[in-house]
């Protein structure tokens, strides 16, 4: 395989991506919601988790791909893959986790974070091989 971090990023981005899936559904069914959220946490929960990763995977393994064309180096570019996958699990999980009002759970902030952190290294990674390698 040419690219092998971004078709593992990609396959356990689509892995999570099912398993969210398939939780916003078992919560449609159980609160009979065909659209919306009608009010319920748990669908809330579910769809945000879903529609979360399905807003951040994307461009994030698009730059994972542009990265690893460009050679970068591996095993930071694996140890990059991992943080998001494991800060986008942390967000997952973080987003059923009860907490009392007004507090997000520490899952769901570590994930967030952690998110952000993977995306910086991505762009920033990416834009010095623009400028360097182009340049």
């Amino acid at each position: 395989m040419t690219l092998p971090v971004t078709a593992l990023t990609a396959a356990i981005c689509a892995i999570m991506l099912l398993a969210t899936a398939i939780a916003t559904v078992r919560a449609r069914f159980r609160t009979q919601a065909a659209f919306g959220d009608g009010g319920d946490a748990k669908l809330i929960s579910a769809s945000r988790s879903h529609g979360n990763l399905a807003e951040h995977a994307p461009l994030f393994v698009i730059l994972v791909g542009l990265l690893e064309m460009a050679d970068a180096s591996h095993w930071p570019l694996t140890g990059l893959a991992v943080l998001f996958l494991g800060a986008r699990a942390a967000h997952i999980i973080g987003l059923h986790q009860m907490h009392s009002a007004g507090k997000p759970p520490m899952l769901r902030a570590l994930g967030v974070v952690g998110t952000w952190i993977a995306y910086a290294g991505a762009i920033g990674w990416t834009l010095f091989l623009v400028v360097t390698v182009n340049g």
